[in-house]
């Protein structure tokens, strides 16, 4: 694949810095794209954090999520640092990290990965609300440039993979497709559930009132039996020791609801401890992580592990201790407490995110699709591809439906 930038692209520094301006003069309104080997950890922070602060972005576009990611990367990956400027202000960035594989074993292809790596134990870290870092004030049209930039250099059997989108980020690869002419393939099909919190104050603040009969009676019905074993307390950890006790506390409990089902769990994938223990080092003085414990009469029955970014919590594990006792629901009832705190807060949202889990419709009242796609040429090896691939979607769909009423281990484990 040709993707490395053309004579009509910004060229790196020589020391390998991300440049500070572009060359040459260029109208205020054109956007320039340049890929470049990635520069140092701390100039690249730099340059991140300057533009995260003038952008909308998730926090898996934050560098909470993308500094961790980057230190505890697997060896051998060779990331790439796409970087858009208009004038000579910087206005997009994005991390792409190249992958050859093999289709069918046979057919030699690429892949450009976005915020991903294409080593399967790394990426079930699982990145989520996937896009460009852009500049707020033009977001659509740097998305749409730098897409356009990276496709229209893809080679007949290359692809970009764009997991996880976010609906803008979307509909930005849907515009780049059609104007290509290239094939946009669905690998995963999934969505976002969440609480908007606005919604339940415009209804009075009161959120167990909004839900359904059989579902209000359930968490109340949970809270008294915990109740009765003495004080019901959902802690926020107020530090970082206490964040990696509490995180601690929820991988016991995680492990031995999973083992149990004869399956391995999130802390199974060697990466994932090393990688939360970072992030959650790191992102509690931000105020980006929340970890939480639920306990009755000193008891933990529950963990969560949630991140906060823009006035929004977004959950991303949790463990609880599940019990014979089928009326206790420690996970629907942890999750009911961390709403209530939300809410007390002055938070807009309690999000749970893509994949499987019986609480989600339960609880949300709100929805959106989350896709993972490819983007590239249109050819038989990829249209026999995503036929395969359908094929598998169909049984996992059916995987999924048996899943429900289970709390999800880890996206996408």
């Amino acid at each position: 694949m040709s993707i490395w930038p053309r004579t009509d692209s910004a060229p790196p520094d020589s020391d390998g810095t991300l440049p500070q301006r572009a060359t040459g003069p260029v109208p205020p309104t054109e956007i320039r794209i340049a890929l470049h080997p990635l520069p140092s950890i701390p100039e690249l922070a730099r340059a991140w954090t300057e533009l995260e602060g003038r952008s909308d972005s998730s926090f898996f576009l934050s560098w909470s999520w993308i500094g961790p990611w980057l230190a505890q990367m697997p060896d051998g990956i060779e990331p790439q640092l796409l970087v858009a400027f208009q004038g000579d202000e910087l206005v997009g960035l994005a991390v792409l990290c190249p992958r050859l594989r093999r289709r069918f074993g046979l057919l030699s292809s690429r892949c450009w990965m976005l915020h991903e790596t294409g080593d399967r134990s790394y990426d079930r870290l699982f990145m989520e609300y996937n896009g460009i870092l852009a500049d707020r004030r033009i977001a659509d049209e740097v998305t749409d440039t730098m897409l356009y930039w990276l496709d229209e250099r893809l080679t007949a059997n290359d692809e970009l993979v764009l997991g996880g989108l976010t609906p803008a980020a979307e509909r930005a690869a849907r515009r780049v497709a059609a104007r290509t002419g290239h094939t946009l393939q669905l690998r995963i099909a999934d969505s976002a559930q969440w609480v908007d919190l606005g919604i339940v104050r415009a209804a009075g603040g009161d959120f167990r009132g909004g839900l359904g009969r059989n579902t209000r009676a359930a968490v109340n019905r949970s809270e008294r039996l915990y109740r009765a074993r003495g004080a019901l307390e959902h802690r926020v950890a107020t530090n970082v020791d206490e964040a990696l006790e509490f995180f601690a506390g929820l991988e016991v409990l995680h492990q031995a609801g999973w083992q149990a089902r004869g399956q391995g769990g999130a802390f199974a994938n060697a990466a994932f401890r090393p990688f939360h223990q970072r992030l959650i080092a790191e992102g509690i003085p931000r105020g980006a992580v929340r970890l939480s414990r639920i306990s009755a009469g000193g008891q933990a029955i529950g963990y969560l592990y949630n991140f906060i970014h823009r006035n929004r919590v977004l959950n991303y594990q949790g463990g609880f201790a599940f019990e014979a006792d089928n009326r206790l629901k420690p996970g629907l009832l942890s999750h009911v407490l961390a709403i209530e705190d939300a809410l007390a807060r002055g938070e807009d949202c309690y999000d749970f995110m893509s994949t499987p889990a019986g609480h989600k419709p339960l609880l949300s009242n709100a929805e959106q699709p989350m896709n993972w796609l490819t983007l590239g040429p249109d050819r038989f090896s990829r249209r026999m591809e995503a036929h395969c691939r359908r094929a598998r979607g169909l049984m996992a769909d059916a995987v999924k439906r048996s899943l429900r009423g289970w709390i999800a281990p880890a996206k996408g484990i």
